[in-house]
Protein backbone atom coordinates (compact mmCIF):
# COMPACT_ATOMS: atom_id res chain seq x y z
CA UNK A 1 0.00 0.00 0.00
CA UNK A 2 1.33 3.36 -0.76
CA UNK A 3 1.10 5.92 1.68
CA UNK A 4 1.96 8.84 -0.30
CA UNK A 5 3.78 10.21 -2.65
CA UNK A 6 5.72 13.10 -1.81
CA UNK A 7 7.69 15.99 -4.32
CA UNK A 8 7.37 13.91 -6.87
CA UNK A 9 11.16 12.13 -5.53
CA UNK A 10 9.93 9.78 -2.94
CA UNK A 11 6.84 6.92 -2.40
CA UNK A 12 6.37 5.81 1.28
CA UNK A 13 5.26 2.05 1.07
CA UNK A 14 3.46 0.18 3.94
CA UNK A 15 3.41 -3.86 3.39
CA UNK A 16 2.93 -6.25 6.05
CA UNK A 17 5.88 -5.61 8.68
CA UNK A 18 7.64 -2.79 6.76
CA UNK A 19 7.78 0.83 5.70
CA UNK A 20 9.71 1.88 3.17
CA UNK A 21 10.95 4.58 1.01
CA UNK A 22 11.32 3.83 -2.67
CA UNK A 23 13.32 6.73 -4.53
CA UNK A 24 11.86 8.19 -7.86
CA UNK A 25 15.45 10.38 -8.19
CA UNK A 26 18.34 10.11 -7.20
CA UNK A 27 19.23 10.74 -2.76
CA UNK A 28 21.96 11.26 -0.70
CA UNK A 29 21.76 9.55 2.32
CA UNK A 30 23.33 9.12 6.03
CA UNK A 31 22.39 7.08 7.68
CA UNK A 32 23.41 4.39 11.27
CA UNK A 33 22.26 1.15 8.94
CA UNK A 34 24.17 -1.54 9.52
CA UNK A 35 24.16 -2.60 5.83
CA UNK A 36 24.43 0.24 3.52
CA UNK A 37 24.73 2.55 6.14
CA UNK A 38 27.08 6.13 6.40
CA UNK A 39 26.97 8.39 3.57
CA UNK A 40 25.54 6.80 0.13
CA UNK A 41 24.26 8.39 -3.07
CA UNK A 42 23.57 5.08 -5.15
CA UNK A 43 20.85 3.66 -2.37
CA UNK A 44 17.02 3.10 -4.38
CA UNK A 45 15.18 2.12 -0.69
CA UNK A 46 15.21 2.63 2.82
CA UNK A 47 13.61 1.00 5.32
CA UNK A 48 12.03 -0.19 8.75
CA UNK A 49 11.13 -3.46 9.29
CA UNK A 50 9.97 -5.30 12.69
CA UNK A 51 12.21 -8.30 12.66
CA UNK A 52 10.15 -9.58 15.77
CA UNK A 53 7.63 -9.63 18.72
CA UNK A 54 8.50 -6.66 21.02
CA UNK A 55 7.76 -9.31 24.05
CA UNK A 56 9.71 -13.01 24.28
CA UNK A 57 10.01 -13.60 20.96
CA UNK A 58 13.06 -10.67 20.47
CA UNK A 59 14.36 -13.23 23.23
CA UNK A 60 14.36 -16.24 20.47
CA UNK A 61 15.56 -14.93 17.37
CA UNK A 62 17.87 -11.54 18.37
CA UNK A 63 20.78 -13.68 18.37
CA UNK A 64 20.29 -15.11 15.54
CA UNK A 65 19.05 -12.05 13.40
CA UNK A 66 22.25 -10.15 15.06
CA UNK A 67 25.09 -13.21 13.61
CA UNK A 68 23.68 -13.38 10.06
CA UNK A 69 21.76 -9.97 9.52
CA UNK A 70 22.79 -10.08 6.03
CA UNK A 71 20.99 -13.20 5.59
CA UNK A 72 17.95 -11.76 7.28
CA UNK A 73 18.13 -8.38 4.99
CA UNK A 74 18.24 -10.69 2.01
CA UNK A 75 14.88 -12.48 2.84
CA UNK A 76 13.32 -9.10 3.66
CA UNK A 77 14.33 -7.73 0.61
CA UNK A 78 13.13 -10.64 -1.44
CA UNK A 79 10.04 -10.92 0.05
CA UNK A 80 9.04 -7.08 -0.80
CA UNK A 81 10.86 -7.29 -4.48
CA UNK A 82 13.43 -4.72 -3.19
CA UNK A 83 17.19 -4.19 -4.62
CA UNK A 84 19.33 -6.03 -2.12
CA UNK A 85 22.07 -3.90 -2.44
CA UNK A 86 20.62 -1.22 -3.21
CA UNK A 87 18.80 -0.96 0.07
CA UNK A 88 19.37 0.26 3.33
CA UNK A 89 17.82 -0.58 6.44
CA UNK A 90 16.72 -0.37 10.23
CA UNK A 91 15.23 -2.71 12.04
CA UNK A 92 12.76 -2.90 15.26
CA UNK A 93 10.28 -4.78 16.97
CA UNK A 94 7.44 -2.00 16.94
CA UNK A 95 4.30 -2.44 14.83
CA UNK A 96 4.42 -0.68 11.24
CA UNK A 97 1.15 0.21 11.42
CA UNK A 98 1.95 2.20 14.97
CA UNK A 99 3.76 4.47 12.23
CA UNK A 100 3.85 7.81 13.11
CA UNK A 101 3.96 10.33 9.88
CA UNK A 102 4.38 13.90 9.62
CA UNK A 103 4.87 16.66 7.04
CA UNK A 104 5.91 20.14 7.18
CA UNK A 105 5.79 22.50 4.13
CA UNK A 106 7.58 26.13 3.93
CA UNK A 107 7.98 27.67 0.24
CA UNK A 108 9.75 25.28 -1.53
CA UNK A 109 10.89 23.20 0.97
CA UNK A 110 9.64 19.75 2.49
CA UNK A 111 10.06 17.69 5.58
CA UNK A 112 8.76 14.01 5.88
CA UNK A 113 8.95 12.48 9.16
CA UNK A 114 8.19 8.81 9.27
CA UNK A 115 8.83 7.49 12.83
CA UNK A 116 8.27 4.24 14.91
CA UNK A 117 8.95 4.14 18.80
CA UNK A 118 8.76 1.97 21.43
CA UNK A 119 10.46 2.76 25.33
CA UNK A 120 8.61 0.87 27.35
CA UNK A 121 11.62 -1.52 28.02
CA UNK A 122 15.01 -0.08 26.41
CA UNK A 123 14.40 4.27 27.42
CA UNK A 124 17.83 5.60 28.22
CA UNK A 125 19.69 8.22 29.07
CA UNK A 126 22.77 9.18 27.51
CA UNK A 127 26.18 8.34 29.99
CA UNK A 128 23.65 5.58 31.55
CA UNK A 129 25.86 2.58 32.82
CA UNK A 130 26.88 0.12 29.65
CA UNK A 131 26.92 -3.53 29.50
CA UNK A 132 29.39 -4.48 26.75
CA UNK A 133 32.72 -3.53 25.51
CA UNK A 134 33.05 -4.45 21.78
CA UNK A 135 36.73 -5.06 20.70
CA UNK A 136 37.81 -7.07 17.70
CA UNK A 137 34.39 -8.09 16.54
CA UNK A 138 33.26 -9.39 19.75
CA UNK A 139 31.29 -8.26 22.67
CA UNK A 140 32.50 -8.51 26.02
CA UNK A 141 30.27 -7.51 29.45
CA UNK A 142 30.98 -5.42 31.36
CA UNK A 143 28.47 -5.09 33.61
CA UNK A 144 25.69 -6.68 35.62
CA UNK A 145 23.25 -3.93 33.45
CA UNK A 146 20.57 -6.23 31.75
CA UNK A 147 19.51 -4.84 28.79
CA UNK A 148 15.71 -5.42 27.18
CA UNK A 149 15.27 -6.91 24.06
CA UNK A 150 13.33 -4.63 23.29
CA UNK A 151 12.14 -0.63 22.94
CA UNK A 152 13.44 1.59 19.84
CA UNK A 153 12.64 4.88 18.25
CA UNK A 154 13.48 4.66 14.46
CA UNK A 155 13.76 7.51 12.01
CA UNK A 156 13.12 7.83 8.57
CA UNK A 157 13.75 11.62 7.62
CA UNK A 158 13.15 12.73 3.77
CA UNK A 159 13.98 16.01 1.95
CA UNK A 160 12.94 17.86 -1.14
CA UNK A 161 15.55 19.61 -1.71
CA UNK A 162 19.83 18.87 -1.60
CA UNK A 163 21.65 19.05 1.39
CA UNK A 164 25.62 19.64 1.61
CA UNK A 165 27.06 16.15 3.14
CA UNK A 166 27.59 18.27 6.46
CA UNK A 167 24.17 19.98 6.76
CA UNK A 168 22.73 15.92 6.16
CA UNK A 169 24.61 14.93 8.97
CA UNK A 170 23.84 18.27 10.93
CA UNK A 171 19.57 17.11 10.02
CA UNK A 172 20.73 13.51 12.24
CA UNK A 173 21.97 15.80 15.29
CA UNK A 174 18.85 17.96 15.19
CA UNK A 175 16.29 15.30 14.99
CA UNK A 176 17.91 13.30 18.00
CA UNK A 177 17.54 16.70 19.70
CA UNK A 178 13.73 16.71 19.03
CA UNK A 179 13.45 13.16 19.46
CA UNK A 180 14.78 13.66 23.13
CA UNK A 181 12.79 16.63 23.38
CA UNK A 182 9.65 14.73 22.89
CA UNK A 183 10.83 11.75 25.55
CA UNK A 184 11.32 14.84 28.13
CA UNK A 185 7.85 16.63 27.17
CA UNK A 186 6.43 12.83 27.77
CA UNK A 187 8.49 12.25 30.80
CA UNK A 188 10.07 8.99 29.90
CA UNK A 189 12.00 8.08 32.56
CA UNK A 190 15.25 6.02 31.89
CA UNK A 191 15.32 2.31 32.77
CA UNK A 192 19.15 2.06 33.82
CA UNK A 193 19.24 5.35 36.74
CA UNK A 194 17.40 7.77 37.94
CA UNK A 195 17.54 10.27 34.99
CA UNK A 196 14.91 10.99 31.84
CA UNK A 197 15.67 9.69 29.36
CA UNK A 198 16.71 10.73 26.08
CA UNK A 199 16.53 7.67 23.89
CA UNK A 200 17.11 4.02 23.62
CA UNK A 201 19.85 2.23 23.37
CA UNK A 202 18.60 0.71 19.56
CA UNK A 203 17.94 3.38 17.97
CA UNK A 204 18.30 4.09 14.33
CA UNK A 205 17.91 6.87 11.78
CA UNK A 206 18.19 7.53 8.18
CA UNK A 207 18.03 10.80 6.67
CA UNK A 208 17.41 11.44 2.89
CA UNK A 209 17.95 14.62 0.16
CA UNK A 210 16.83 14.81 -3.16
CA UNK A 211 19.55 15.65 -5.51
CA UNK A 212 20.33 18.19 -8.02
CA UNK A 213 17.56 20.25 -6.53
CA UNK A 214 19.65 23.49 -7.01
CA UNK A 215 22.21 25.43 -4.53
CA UNK A 216 22.28 23.01 -1.69
CA UNK A 217 21.62 23.87 1.74
CA UNK A 218 23.81 23.93 4.13
CA UNK A 219 22.40 24.33 7.48
CA UNK A 220 20.21 21.76 9.19
CA UNK A 221 20.52 23.94 13.01
CA UNK A 222 17.53 25.00 14.95
CA UNK A 223 18.51 28.60 13.69
CA UNK A 224 17.16 27.58 10.21
CA UNK A 225 13.49 26.95 8.77
CA UNK A 226 14.73 23.69 7.96
CA UNK A 227 16.43 22.82 11.47
CA UNK A 228 12.48 24.08 12.98
CA UNK A 229 10.71 21.71 10.48
CA UNK A 230 12.52 19.00 11.25
CA UNK A 231 12.13 19.52 14.93
CA UNK A 232 8.36 19.76 14.37
CA UNK A 233 7.92 16.69 12.17
CA UNK A 234 10.31 14.59 14.21
CA UNK A 235 8.75 15.38 17.33
CA UNK A 236 5.20 15.05 16.54
CA UNK A 237 5.90 11.67 14.26
CA UNK A 238 7.41 10.33 17.58
CA UNK A 239 5.03 11.22 19.83
CA UNK A 240 2.22 9.72 17.23
CA UNK A 241 3.99 6.22 17.08
CA UNK A 242 4.15 6.34 21.31
CA UNK A 243 0.47 6.75 21.38
CA UNK A 244 -0.07 3.87 18.94
CA UNK A 245 2.35 1.34 20.14
CA UNK A 246 2.79 1.62 24.45
CA UNK A 247 -0.35 4.21 24.60
CA UNK A 248 1.66 7.13 26.05
CA UNK A 249 0.30 10.39 25.64
CA UNK A 250 -0.03 14.02 28.14
CA UNK A 251 -3.40 12.25 29.49
CA UNK A 252 -1.63 8.78 30.35
CA UNK A 253 1.45 10.60 31.91
CA UNK A 254 -0.95 12.64 34.09
CA UNK A 255 -0.45 10.32 36.75
CA UNK A 256 1.59 10.45 40.11
CA UNK A 257 2.54 6.81 39.74
CA UNK A 258 4.04 7.72 36.17
CA UNK A 259 5.44 11.00 37.37
CA UNK A 260 7.55 8.80 39.74
CA UNK A 261 8.10 5.42 37.99
CA UNK A 262 12.00 6.28 37.76
CA UNK A 263 12.48 6.66 41.46
CA UNK A 264 10.47 2.96 41.84
CA UNK A 265 7.25 3.93 43.42
CA UNK A 266 4.64 0.91 42.50
CA UNK A 267 1.06 0.55 43.35
CA UNK A 268 2.30 -2.01 46.00
CA UNK A 269 4.53 0.47 47.71
CA UNK A 270 1.17 2.38 48.15
CA UNK A 271 -0.43 -0.39 49.25
CA UNK A 272 2.07 -1.50 52.09
CA UNK A 273 2.29 1.93 52.89
CA UNK A 274 -1.71 2.55 53.16
CA UNK A 275 -1.82 -0.68 55.42
CA UNK A 276 0.98 0.61 57.70
CA UNK A 277 -0.15 4.82 58.16
CA UNK A 278 -3.99 3.84 57.90
CA UNK A 279 -7.19 1.91 59.93
CA UNK A 280 -8.19 -0.87 58.00
CA UNK A 281 -10.90 0.65 57.10
CA UNK A 282 -9.50 3.72 55.82
CA UNK A 283 -6.54 2.08 54.05
CA UNK A 284 -9.25 0.03 51.57
CA UNK A 285 -10.63 3.10 51.02
CA UNK A 286 -8.18 4.89 50.00
CA UNK A 287 -6.58 1.30 47.54
CA UNK A 288 -10.10 1.15 46.22
CA UNK A 289 -10.16 5.15 45.01
CA UNK A 290 -6.64 5.46 44.25
CA UNK A 291 -7.67 5.04 40.44
CA UNK A 292 -9.18 8.30 41.06
CA UNK A 293 -6.21 10.12 43.13
CA UNK A 294 -3.29 8.81 40.74
CA UNK A 295 -4.58 11.44 38.05
CA UNK A 296 -5.96 14.00 40.17
CA UNK A 297 -3.99 17.59 38.48
CA UNK A 298 -3.34 18.91 41.79
CA UNK A 299 -1.61 15.95 43.27
CA UNK A 300 0.32 15.01 40.43
CA UNK A 301 1.23 18.43 40.06
CA UNK A 302 3.24 18.47 43.40
CA UNK A 303 4.59 14.49 42.00
CA UNK A 304 5.84 16.58 38.91
CA UNK A 305 7.81 19.12 41.63
CA UNK A 306 9.22 15.73 43.71
CA UNK A 307 10.69 14.76 40.72
CA UNK A 308 12.05 18.06 39.95
CA UNK A 309 13.58 18.68 43.10
CA UNK A 310 15.19 15.15 42.94
CA UNK A 311 16.64 15.97 39.43
CA UNK A 312 18.00 19.25 40.71
CA UNK A 313 19.43 17.76 44.06
CA UNK A 314 21.23 14.79 42.00
CA UNK A 315 22.60 17.26 39.69
CA UNK A 316 23.96 19.65 42.51
CA UNK A 317 21.57 22.80 41.22
CA UNK A 318 19.97 22.31 45.00
CA UNK A 319 21.87 21.76 47.44
CA UNK A 320 22.04 18.70 49.30
CA UNK A 321 22.03 20.34 52.97
CA UNK A 322 18.44 21.44 52.53
CA UNK A 323 17.03 18.17 51.31
CA UNK A 324 15.18 17.04 54.30
CA UNK A 325 13.30 20.60 54.57
CA UNK A 326 12.26 19.83 50.48
CA UNK A 327 10.98 17.10 51.47
CA UNK A 328 8.99 17.72 54.32
CA UNK A 329 7.72 20.91 52.27
CA UNK A 330 6.94 18.81 49.34
CA UNK A 331 5.15 16.12 51.74
CA UNK A 332 2.89 18.43 52.91
CA UNK A 333 2.30 19.64 49.74
CA UNK A 334 1.31 16.71 47.94
CA UNK A 335 -0.67 15.82 51.66
CA UNK A 336 -3.02 18.89 51.36
CA UNK A 337 -3.67 17.92 47.67
CA UNK A 338 -5.15 14.64 48.23
CA UNK A 339 -6.97 15.91 51.82
CA UNK A 340 -8.13 19.39 50.25
CA UNK A 341 -7.19 21.05 53.39
CA UNK A 342 -4.41 23.14 53.62
CA UNK A 343 -4.56 24.47 57.12
CA UNK A 344 -3.46 21.66 57.82
CA UNK A 345 0.10 22.38 55.77
CA UNK A 346 2.20 22.95 59.44
CA UNK A 347 0.99 20.15 61.40
CA UNK A 348 2.09 17.77 58.11
CA UNK A 349 5.15 19.31 57.54
CA UNK A 350 6.37 19.19 60.99
CA UNK A 351 5.03 15.38 60.98
CA UNK A 352 7.00 14.82 57.73
CA UNK A 353 10.12 16.37 59.20
CA UNK A 354 10.19 14.11 62.11
CA UNK A 355 10.04 11.44 59.72
CA UNK A 356 11.70 11.71 56.33
CA UNK A 357 15.48 11.58 56.98
CA UNK A 358 16.63 13.35 53.56
CA UNK A 359 15.01 13.61 49.91
CA UNK A 360 13.42 9.95 48.88
CA UNK A 361 10.25 10.49 46.20
CA UNK A 362 9.31 7.02 47.28
CA UNK A 363 9.36 7.11 51.45
CA UNK A 364 8.34 10.83 50.81
CA UNK A 365 5.05 9.72 48.49
CA UNK A 366 4.57 6.56 50.34
CA UNK A 367 4.05 8.75 53.48
CA UNK A 368 2.36 12.07 52.01
CA UNK A 369 -0.38 10.07 49.81
CA UNK A 370 -1.80 8.02 53.00
CA UNK A 371 -1.87 10.67 55.47
CA UNK A 372 -3.30 13.31 53.06
CA UNK A 373 -6.39 10.85 52.28
CA UNK A 374 -6.77 9.88 55.86
CA UNK A 375 -7.44 13.04 56.52
CA UNK A 376 -9.73 13.90 53.70
CA UNK A 377 -12.85 12.27 55.20
CA UNK A 378 -11.57 12.57 58.84
CA UNK A 379 -12.98 15.75 60.20
CA UNK A 380 -16.43 15.10 58.34
CA UNK A 381 -16.88 11.54 59.27
CA UNK A 382 -15.86 12.35 63.02
CA UNK A 383 -18.22 15.42 63.38
CA UNK A 384 -21.38 12.92 61.93
CA UNK A 385 -20.36 10.35 64.36
CA UNK A 386 -20.72 13.15 67.26
CA UNK A 387 -23.71 14.18 66.00
CA UNK A 388 -25.60 10.82 65.77
CA UNK A 389 -24.22 9.94 68.98
CA UNK A 390 -25.76 13.12 71.19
Amino acid sequence: MILGTFYEGLELHREDRIVYGRFLAPHRVVSTCQMAGGVREDLQVVYNHQSCEPAFHCERVGHKLAKDFRESQRQVCERHELPLEASATLGTAANMHCLGLQERRFRDLIVVAACTAGVEGNAGRAGDPAAAYEWEGRFERVSPVMVPSHGTINTLLFFNQELTPGALVRSIMTATEAKSAALQDLVVGSKYSLGRATGTGTDQIASCSRLGTGIPLTSAGKHSVLGQMIGEAVQAAIKEALALQNGLTPDSQRSVLQQLKRFGLTRGHLEEAARKHLPDYEAELFLRNLHVIDPDPMVVATAAAVAEVADQLRTGILPQSCAREMAATLAAQMACAVSGDYTSFETVRGQAGQTLQGFDPLNLTTLALPLGYGAKWRTLHSSMEEGGSE
